[in-house]
C-alpha cells in the first residue's frame, strides 16, 4: 500500500520540529524585546485589569470635562459680544488656583511685599502643591499647564488606589470600578481636574491607606506625610492611620515612632511662618482673615449657615453653594453613624475630625468639595450598589446633572464651593 508522508501542522515555522517542546509563553515574551522593557512599559505590565479599566475611565471623564471647557469658552464668554473665544486655560485659573500659583511664584512672604497678615493670607494654604508646582515648572513653561498636569496625574494615582482599596471590601467584585465612578461623577469632581490641592492629597493620602491595609507601615507613614504637605486633612489621615496601627499591630515597640512621622512636614511648615510672623498660629490666623473660619459651636455655624442659605440674605448663586453644604454636612453625619455602627473606628475618626474641623467656623465653607476627599463615602456607596441593580442608575441619573452646573459653574469663573 502507498506510503503517505504525515501532514505537517498548520502555521509552522519553516526550519522547526513541530514535535519539539515550545517554550512557556512568558518565557518567549520575555527573550524578546519591546515595549515591556521601558519604564512605562513595566509601570503598565503592573497593573491589574480592573486597573485598566479605571484609568480608561478616569481618561473618558477628563476628555467630557475638557469638551466641556471648550464650549464653556464659546458659549460662556465673559464679554457677551466677543468674536474670539477666550484660552481654554483661562477656564482653570479660578480661586484657589491664584493663590497656589503666587505661592510657587513669589513665595509666601514676597519682597517686596505687604506685611505678615496684610496681603492675601496665602500662609492658609500648605506648601505640598505649590513646591511641586514650582518644580514641574521648571520643565513645563506655563504655569496653568503645570498645574493642570500636576492634577491630571495625581487623579490617576488616586482612582487606581481607591479602585484596590474597594477590591479589599469584596474581592472579585465590581466595587472598585463603581467606587471610581462614583467619585468621578460626584457633584465637586471638576475640583479633581482644575489646579487644586485635592487630587495631589488622594494621591498620597489613598496609597497610604492601602499600604495600611496591607500593613506596609513605613510606606503608610512615609506617604502620609506627603499628604501632610498638601493639606491640613493629612493630620486627620495620620489620626486614622494611628488607630488602624494600634487596633492591628501587637508587637508597637518598635514602629511607633512611625505614628509621629505624618506631623512632622506640618510641624515645619508652623515653624516656618513662626520664623516669619513671630505667630505659632499664623496658618489659623490666615483661614480667620480670609474665609472666616473662626471657632464657633457646631450649633452655631449650622444655624449661621441655615440662615445665610434660606435667609435671602446672599445671591442665589451663594445661597444655593451654602445650602450644598448643608446637605454635605448631612451626608457626613449619616457616613459617620454608619461607620460607628460597622465599627470602622479608623475611618470614622478621619470622618469626624474632618466633620468637627469644617463644622466649627463661623458658616459652613467648602463642605460638598471636602467630599471628594472621603473615600469611606465612594466605597461604601459602591459595596450597597451592589445590592440593586437600579442603584448605579439611579446614582448617575441624579447626580451627574449636578456634576455638569458645578462644573459650569466653576469654568465660568463663579464660587463653586
Amino acid at each position: 500500500m502507498p506510503v503517505t508522508a504525515p501532514a505537517s501542522p498548520r502555521h509552522a515555522p519553516v526550519g522547526t520540529d513541530p514535535a519539539a517542546p515550545r517554550p512557556p509563553e512568558n518565557a518567549r515574551r520575555a527573550d524578546r524585546p519591546g515595549r515591556r522593557d521601558t519604564l512605562p512599559g513595566r509601570a503598565l505590565s503592573r497593573l491589574r485589569p480592573v486597573d485598566r479599566e479605571v484609568l480608561w475611565l478616569y481618561l473618558v471623564t477628563r476628555a467630557a470635562l475638557w469638551t466641556t471647557a471648550y464650549c464653556t469658552r464659546r458659549l460662556f464668554p465673559t464679554d457677551g459680544d466677543a468674536r474670539t473665544p477666550e484660552p481654554v486655560l483661562a477656564s482653570f485659573e479660578r480661586w484657589d488656583w491664584g493663590h497656589f500659583l503666587h505661592i510657587a511664584r513669589d513665595g509666601y512672604f514676597p519682597d517686596p511685599g505687604p506685611g505678615p497678615g496684610q496681603g492675601d493670607n496665602r500662609e492658609a494654604f500648605f506648601p505640598g502643591f505649590p513646591l511641586l508646582l514650582r518644580a514641574v515648572h521648571t520643565v513645563v513653561a506655563d504655569w496653568t499647564v503645570a498645574g493642570l498636569l500636576i492634577s491630571f496625574a495625581a487623579g490617576a494615582v488616586a482612582v487606581v488606589a481607591l479602585a484596590r482599596i474597594a477590591e479589599l471590601h469584596l474581592p472579585g467584585s465590581h466595587t472598585g470600578r463603581r467606587a471610581a465612578l462614583f467619585l468621578l461623577l460626584s457633584p465637586c469632581a471638576v475640583f479633581l481636574a482644575a489646579g487644586y490641592s485635592e487630587a495631589l492629597f488622594l494621591a498620597f493620602a489613598l496609597p497610604a491607606w492601602l499600604a495600611a491595609q496591607q500593613h506596609r507601615w513605613p510606606l503608610a507613614a512615609l506617604l502620609a506625610a506627603g499628604a501632610t504637605t498638601v493639606r491640613v486633612s493629612g493630620l486627620f489621615l495620620a489620626a486614622a492611620l494611628a488607630v488602624q496601627f494600634l487596633m492591628t499591630v501587637r508587637t508597637r515597640r518598635r514602629r511607633v515612632a512611625l505614628l509621629a512621622l505624618p506631623a512632622l512636614p506640618a510641624l515645619l511648615y508652623f515653624w516656618y511662618l513662626y520664623e516669619r510672623t513671630g505667630d505659632w498660629m499664623a496658618w489659623k490666623h490666615a483661614q480667620e482673615r480670609g474665609w472666616y473660619r473662626h471657632f464657633r459651636a457646631p450649633w452655631e455655624a449650622w444655624s449661621q449657615t441655615w440662615h445665610e442659605a434660606f435667609a435671602h440674605t446672599q445671591a442665589t448663586g451663594y445661597a444655593a453653594l451654602f445650602q450644598a453644604d448643608l446637605v454635605a454636612m448631612l451626608v457626613g453625619l449619616a457616613l459617620l453613624a454608619l461607620l460607628v455602627r460597622r465599627r470602622r473606628w479608623p475611618e470614622a475618626v478621619y470622618i469626624a475630625l474632618t466633620l468637627w474641623a469644617l463644622g466649627t467656623s463661623y458658616w459652613y465653607m467648602s463642605i460638598a468639595r471636602s467630599t471628594l476627599l472621603w473615600w469611606p463615602l465612594w466605597i461604601g456607596l459602591a459595596v450597597w450598589s451592589l445590592r440593586g441593580r437600579t442603584t448605579t442608575a439611579l446614582y448617575v441619573c441624579l447626580v451627574a446633572p449636578l456634576n455638569t452646573v458645578l462644573t459650569l459653574t466653576f469654568l465660568t469663573g463663579r464660587w463653586a464651593g
